[in-house]
């Protein structure tokens, strides 16, 4: 059975060989095929020699698609991959994907039966004694699990990019985050300035400018491609691209920094309106406006910086895991400096695009290091056979 609160009354060190943090895509990827590769719920048979366990911050299923904007429709997503073996049901490409996309993932996890604690936050993941092969302990939400190994798939959403502009303490009007947006009708009779390059910036733009003067600006120049996105056909020269840098150990970047913008129909109707157009990023805020590249004065009432996220691993910091450039050097999905930490919605797989695989890839890696252990293990115990063996 699914256990959808982390039970209050349990408070002593808990085991389990996996600890998946977050169950958004990625994470019930990497549940259900740990649930394929022999791994049975630590929370029903804590004593196993291979059991798991997720979780979760948020209190319902459906990751960070639960707070997504309600007037996001299923026809403007960037592309939903099915979860493993369950593919999605007919969806009604006007219903709100804060309400499509959970209730798929909440179908998921109860047809798989997942083993899954929520609302669980975890605070902070660090190496158990001094040893390497030790173990971690995950400090979660007043309870603390002793864990093999770790599967991180917390994403992005809890960890918002907002750059800081010069006077930006002084304005008076209204600063929001895309995380924080709800609706346009919030903006009516305003003047906005709509901040960002992706894909986010350019549906809020669209839809802000429907009741408001809107303004968009971006650091660079955005690159338009000739149609839209397709998962699909571009799906596996994006991932390389991005495997690429992961594995040189840089910071990830955005999608989009990879893919560009497509002519979506959100983005021709804003071209439509007359306002696609781009202006340099401001270089201050004042109390009632911004300050333009060229010098000029613009007020404005609001500033919605669309400016996207980058991955939510501060929980791992204590585990010193970033190279000299903020990055993490991995291959696949594996910590390179430690290959019992595998992060998944990060770097290749921080989309729809690659968290099936990545979720699949970690358990993989993770089953053949088990196997590899046991292995080593019963080779010792035959060379050096306890005393009660050898009688």
């Amino acid at each position: 059975m699914i256990t959808t609160m982390n039970p209050a009354d349990e408070t002593g060190p808990a085991s389990a060989t996996v600890v998946v943090i977050g169950a958004g895509q990625a994470g019930l990827s990497a549940g259900h095929h740990l649930q394929r590769s022999g791994f049975v719920s630590a929370i029903q048979q804590p004593e196993a020699s291979r059991s798991f366990v997720l979780l979760d911050a948020n209190e319902a299923p459906g990751g960070a698609w639960q707070h997504r904007w309600h007037s996001l429709r299923m026809e403007t997503v960037n592309g939903i991959f099915d979860l493993p073996g369950f593919p999605k049901p007919p969806i009604d490409p006007q219903e709100p994907s804060c309400i499509a996309v959970p209730q798929y993932f909440a179908d998921f996890e109860t047809t798989r039966q997942l083993p899954i604690l929520r609302p669980v936050h975890v605070k902070r993941v660090q190496r158990s004694g001094a040893s390497t092969d030790g173990g971690f302990l995950v400090d979660a939400h007043q309870r603390l699990w002793h864990a093999q190994a770790i599967i991180n798939a917390t994403g992005t959403w809890n960890n918002p990019l907002q750059p800081t502009y010069p006077g930006q303490e002084n304005f008076q009007g209204r600063q929001l985050h895309t995380r924080d947006y709800t609706s346009l009708e919030e903006f009516t009779g305003q003047r906005v300035a709509v901040v960002g390059g992706g894909i986010s910036a350019l549906q809020q733009l669209e839809e802000v400018s429907r009741v408001a003067t809107a303004y968009w600006y971006t650091r660079r120049e955005p690159f338009f491609f000739g149609e839209e996105f397709r998962p699909e056909t571009e799906g596996r020269r994006v991932i390389e691209k991005v495997t690429a840098d992961a594995e040189a150990g840089k910071p990830p970047r955005s999608v989009v920094s990879y893919t560009g913008l497509g002519w979506t129909s959100y983005a021709r109707a804003a071209e439509e309106r007359g306002v696609l157009n781009r202006r340099p990023m401001f270089t201050a805020l004042e109390p009632h406006g911004v300050r333009e590249a060229d010098g000029s004065f613009t007020s404005v009432d609001t500033v919605l910086w669309a400016t996207g996220f980058r991955p939510d691993l501060k929980h791992l910091d204590p585990l010193e895991l970033r190279n000299e450039h903020g990055g993490i050097h991995i291959r696949g999905t594996q910590v390179i400096s430690d290959p019992r930490i595998h992060l998944i919605g990060f770097g290749p797989s921080q989309s729809t695009i690659g968290a099936n695989r990545a979720g699949r890839e970690a358990v993989k890696s993770l089953v053949a290091t088990f196997n590899d252990q046991e292995a080593a293990q019963r080779d010792q115990r035959r060379a050096h056979p306890a005393p009660a063996d050898r009688r």
